[in-house]
């Protein structure tokens, strides 16, 4: 007995020696599946904390740093390889043109990399549909592309960040997200770049589409019910890596009793474009046109569209003759989305013909 148990042990010492190898290999190769993301910070609520757990809509924004966001949440080590990196670090509505392009160049170095398959980016809600929009337009991959933010800081009881920048990495490393334009995860929901914008300031729920969500996150997992119509980064004739510097393009609103001070201090300040946010279908007041027409034939260009909030869709030549005034409309882009799209959009002409296709085909 004592000879056998003497022949058994070594062998088994051997076994329980080489099994943190064989669990460490194991693992390298579970991290060799798992597809690399990067999330790139840029501030805001996600990043914020409030004074108590109280204060969900009372806080300072930009406060917490990318590689602690990450860490809070080790789940995100099941769903991808992910790194973070520090873009900058403010609250979305000081976002200029300069930073959207420092942070386009950016994404455009990252999907270049062999070595990324996905990129998520946390940013504030104030300005994240802008955001969006503009890399949706101006990104030339098929790699995923992931805007996200909250509504709530980190601090607060019942926080949604954990959760969106989940959602996000899972979105991002998931292969059915190839090929969709740049995504927007927000209260589990999958968004369009394009279409998505801040119907709320308050509540979870606040980032809506009037077309709907392309689809859902339930548990890490996404599921698809549509897709984006519209031509978005592979298929954009929109490039980051061409464009220097954007136009000065600024928008106006409307209201009952409006005048034309706002339209002429703009383009006396220099606007090469102006988005005329109008009510109901881009309408334009009496006081207002003649004002319009004069700055259009000093090469301002003229963009009818609609501060109507659920989704306001303005036809060519219904409530103004646009065709005689030599204006464009703004199809179903809200005046933020169409003020970035007409920036982008004004780097390759001038021409008021070839901006309403943009904005037909966009």
């Amino acid at each position: 007995m004592k000879s056998a148990f003497n022949t058994l042990v070594p062998g088994a010492l051997a076994l329980l020696l080489l099994l943190p190898t064989a669990l460490q290999a194991k693992e390298v190769e579970t991290q060799t599946k798992l597809a690399n993301v990067v999330v790139l910070a840029t501030g805001g609520t996600i990043a914020g904390a409030g004074a108590n757990a109280a204060n969900s809509a009372t806080y300072q924004a930009a406060k917490v740093g990318i590689e602690q966001l990450i860490a809070g949440i080790p789940e995100l080590s099941k769903l991808a390889n992910v790194r973070g990196e520090q873009v900058m670090q403010i609250a979305s509505e000081s976002i200029t043109n300069d930073n959207l392009l420092q942070l386009g160049r950016r994404v455009s170095e990252l999907a270049d990399s062999k070595d990324v398959d996905g990129i998520v980016i946390t940013h504030g809600t104030d300005t994240l549909e802008e955001t969006a929009y503009f890399l949706n337009l101006v990104e030339k991959t098929d790699k995923p592309i992931i805007v996200v933010g909250s509504m709530r800081p980190g601090t607060a009881m019942s926080a949604d960040g954990m959760l969106n920048l989940y959602n996000a990495v899972a979105v991002a490393s998931s292969k059915e997200a190839h090929g969709k334009g740049v995504l927007v995860t927000m209260n589990d929901e999958i968004q369009s770049g394009r279409d998505v914008s801040k119907m709320i300031n308050i509540k979870t729920e606040a980032f809506k589409s009037p077309w709907g969500p392309l689809g859902m996150v339930v548990e890490g997992k996404s599921y698809w019910f549509r897709l984006p119509a519209k031509r978005h980064t592979m298929d954009s004739e929109f490039d980051i890596k061409n464009i220097k510097s954007l136009p000065d393009v600024e928008i106006a609103y409307s209201y009952g009793n409006v005048d034309d001070t706002a339209y002429k201090a703009l383009a006396q300040a220099g606007a090469k474009a102006i988005i005329h946010a109008g009510t109901g279908n881009g309408s334009v007041s009496s006081r207002v046109v003649p004002s319009l027409q004069a700055l259009r034939k000093d090469g301002v260009q003229i963009i009818r569209s609609s501060h109507v909030n659920a989704g306001g869709f303005v036809l060519r030549n219904a409530e103004q003759p646009d065709d005689k005034y030599d204006w464009v409309v703004a199809h179903d882009l809200n005046p933020q989305k169409a003020r970035i799209l007409a920036m982008v959009a004004l780097t390759k002409t001038n021409d008021s013909k070839e901006l309403q296709r943009m904005f037909w085909e966009y």
